[in-house]
């Protein structure tokens, strides 16, 4: 058994070690934020309405959405919006087509990106609280079904 003594010579001789990972852990925490300032994007386009909500289901994973377009409508060649600040282009969501689109990849207008979720992840997870369809810069958004994760669901 280690006496109070040995133990107080040890950390006296080896702070430095208790000290480290409190410095790597400040120096990591600052690069944490996914934010990349040449990925920025435009703003939420605010001064366009929301024309309708269409049966295009939109379920949370851990890094990423999942739309499943339940409709006989195709969508070519429009922007995602999630949360009125992260966007994504997306080139089609055919009828009946079910897309996985990655959370890294929608970007805000600062270079920002939504957080995942996940076991090792530093902050908690942006919630899915409204996702939009912009086909054009002149035309109303187009609202979609956000649904719960499977692990809410199952309570």
């Amino acid at each position: 058994m280690l006496s109070n003594v040995m133990i107080r010579t040890f950390l006296k001789k080896f702070q430095w070690l208790v000290t480290m990972p409190v410095l790597l852990g400040t120096a990591v925490s600052c690069t944490l934020v996914p934010y990349e300032p040449e990925k920025a994007t435009r703003p939420y386009p605010f001064e366009l309405p929301q024309g309708s909500v269409v049966q295009i289901q939109v379920i949370p994973r851990t890094d990423a959405l999942e739309i499943i377009n339940a409709t006989a409508i195709n969508y070519k060649d429009f922007d995602l919006w999630l949360n009125q600040r992260y966007v994504v282009h997306m080139t089609e969501l055919l009828a009946g087509q079910t897309v996985v689109v990655p959370l890294d990849s929608m970007w805000d207008q600062s270079g920002g990106t939504p957080f995942s979720g996940g076991l090792l992840r530093y902050f908690q997870p942006t919630p899915l609280v409204l996702v939009q369809i912009q086909t054009d810069e002149k035309s109303p958004l187009v609202g979609l079904v956000p649904t719960l994760p499977e692990s809410v669901r199952e309570r």
